[in-house]
C-alpha cells in the first residue's frame, strides 16, 4: 500500500514532465491488448463467413449428375457406392438420400462428369436436357399443378381444390346415385334421365350431406374422365369423344328431410326435354391433357351441392359427384397434400418478379 500511495504522489522530474504512474501504464497496455485480441477474433470470424459463404455460392454451380436408366437425373454433390446402393448428397434437397446402383446410368453419369470438368456440353448432354424438358412437359399436361406442390394426379377422375387450414387440398370426389356410393375413378358411371313424353323424372340423394365436406367457399373443380356406360343403361348415341368437354354443370341441390334433391327433368309431348335445377354460374376451361376445370364465379354458400353431366337430348346423368360447403365442417379424410420435397425446392429458386405491362 505504501509503495503504491508513493508511486501515485510521485513528482514531476526536473523538466516539468510528469511520470504515469505504473497501474495506470498496466492498464493501459491490458486495454490495447485486449482491443487488439477482439478485433483478431472478429476478422477470423468474418474471414471465416466469407471462405464458408463462397465454398456454398457455386455448389449448384459445380453440382454433378447421377443418371439414371429412365432418363431422369439426380443433382448431387457427391456420391459413393455402398453394396448395391449408392449414397449421395442432393443439391436440390440438402440431405443424404439413396438410390439402387442398377438404376443408375454409369456410362451416361461418367460421361457428363467428364464434359462437365472440360467445361463444354456433350451432344448427349444437349440431347438429354430437351428429353428431360419434354418429358416434364407431358408430367405437366397429365399432372398439371394448381397449387405450389400439388397436382392432379395422372389417373384422372374428379376432385376439388379445397383450403383447410391455411394448406391446399385435393379432395377426391366420388359419384352418387341414390343408395349407390362408388368410387370409379377416372370411368364415369353413366345413366342418362330421359322421361317418356309428358313424364317428370326428380333425381333424390339419400342422406342430408354428402360425405365430403369443402372449406373453402370458392373452390375449383378438376374432371378428367373416360365414359363407360352402366350395364343395361343406353347413355347417347354418340361416341364418347364425341360429348362436349363443357357439359359439366355445378348444382345446388335442396335438402328435404333424409334426402336431397337436385332437381327434375321433364319432357314434354312434343319432345322437348327441360331441366329444373339450381345451377351455379360457372365458368369452365380446358386444362393439360383431358382435364376440365370449373371455377364458380361467386363464392358458394354453405350448403349441399353436386357436380352434374349434362347430356343434351339425353337429358342429365343421374351419376353425380356431391359434395358440401361448410367452412367449419371437419377435415376430410382422403386428400392429396402438397409434396413437401417439391415444395422445398420450389423455396430455393429465386422469385422473378413480372414487370407491370405498359
Amino acid at each position: 500500500m505504501h509503495l503504491f500511495a508513493g508511486a501515485l504522489a510521485r513528482p514531476a522530474d526536473s523538466g516539468g514532465r510528469s511520470f504515469l504512474p505504473a497501474t495506470a501504464l498496466g492498464s493501459k497496455l491490458w486495454l490495447m491488448f485486449s482491443f487488439i485480441l477482439r478485433a483478431g477474433w472478429l476478422f477470423l470470424l468474418v474471414l471465416g463467413l466469407v471462405c464458408g459463404w463462397r465454398s456454398l455460392a457455386p455448389a449448384q454451380d459445380n453440382a454433378k449428375r447421377l443418371i439414371l436408366k429412365d432418363g431422369s437425373y439426380q443433382v448431387v454433390t457427391q456420391w459413393e457406392v455402398q453394396a448395391d446402393r449408392v449414397h449421395y448428397y442432393s443439391a436440390e434437397r440438402a440431405e443424404w438420400e439413396d438410390v439402387p446402383s442398377s438404376m443408375v446410368d454409369w456410362d451416361a453419369t461418367n460421361q457428363y462428369e467428364r464434359d462437365r470438368r472440360a467445361h463444354r456440353r456433350s451432344p448427349h448432354a444437349v440431347e438429354l436436357d430437351k428429353e428431360l424438358e419434354a418429358a416434364r412437359q407431358e408430367e405437366e399436361a397429365k399432372s398439371p399443378h394448381v397449387a405450389p406442390g400439388l397436382r392432379l394426379p395422372p389417373e384422372g377422375g374428379v376432385y376439388v381444390l379445397d383450403t383447410y387450414l391455411t394448406e391446399p387440398q385435393l379432395v377426391p370426389l366420388e359419384q352418387s346415385n341414390g343408395e349407390v356410393n362408388r368410387h370409379v375413378g377416372r370411368n364415369v358411371l353413366r345413366a342418362a334421365i330421359n322421361p317418356v313424353a309428358g313424364a317428370k323424372h326428380t333425381i333424390e340423394l339419400a342422406g342430408p350431406s354428402a360425405k365430403v365436406q369443402v372449406h373453402a367457399s370458392l373452390p375449383a373443380f378438376y374432371l378428367n374422365l373416360d365414359s363407360e356406360e352402366e350395364e343395361g343403361q343406353s347413355s347417347s348415341n354418340k361416341e364418347p369423344h364425341e360429348l362436349p368437354w363443357d357439359r359439366f354443370r355445378v348444382l345446388r341441390v335442396q335438402v328435404k328431410g333424409d334426402k336431397r334433391i337436385v332437381g327434375a327433368i321433364k319432357t314434354a309431348i312434343y319432345g322437348k326435354v327441360t331441366q329444373e335445377q339450381q345451377s351455379v354460374n360457372s365458368t369452365a376451361e380446358q386444362l393439360g391433357e383431358g382435364w376440365v376445370k370449373i371455377t364458380p364465379k361467386e363464392a358458394l354458400q354453405p350448403g349441399e351441392y353436386v357436380v352434374a353431366e349434362m347430356l343434351g337430348k339425353e337429358g342429365m346423368n343421374s351419376y353425380v359427384w356431391d359434395f358440401g360447403i361448410h367452412p367449419d365442417g371437419p377435415p376430410n379424410l382422403s386428400v392429396i397434400r402438397p409434396d413437401p420435397a417439391e415444395l422445398k425446392q420450389s423455396a430455393r429458386q429465386p422469385q422473378t418478379t413480372k414487370k407491370p405491362e405498359q
